[in-house]
């Protein structure tokens, strides 16, 4: 039986730091898709790597995997589970969780040897 399906999203991404003070540039917030996390020490902010930010630093050529929900807030171990895999796969991630699902990034040029440990465990990838 399969398990979750992930769906390859079309934008290559950046992952952006700034500073803990920065202000969310409004280019961030007219993007069609974009995750901004925030610590005491920096903001992390993603984006598609056509959404030019002047930043502190940069690491860019990533795709997102998302896993097709909405899933339901009380389940456990998805993240867990695919993370393993992709580890297992020697293939490093960026985890991203919103209220209905969960994305992992991976960088552009393992998304064939991502999609190929994931469905040798029965995952599907579209």
């Amino acid at each position: 039986m399969a398990k979750q399906t992930l769906r390859v999203l079309t934008p290559t991404f950046a992952i952006h730091s700034l500073p803990a003070d920065a202000s969310i540039p409004s280019s961030v917030l007219k993007s069609s898709i974009y995750f901004i996390g925030k610590t005491a020490e920096e903001v992390s902010v993603v984006v598609p790597e056509n959404v030019v930010l002047d930043s502190e630093d940069v690491d860019t050529n990533w795709k997102a995997l998302e896993v097709v929900g909405p899933l339901d807030l009380t389940l456990t171990g998805i993240l867990a589970n695919i993370s393993t895999v992709l580890a297992n796969a020697n293939i490093s991630i960026f985890a991203i969780s919103t209220f209905d699902t969960d994305y992992v990034l991976v960088k552009e040029n393992n998304v064939p040897n991502a999609t190929k440990a994931l469905t040798e465990n029965d995952y599907q990838v579209i």
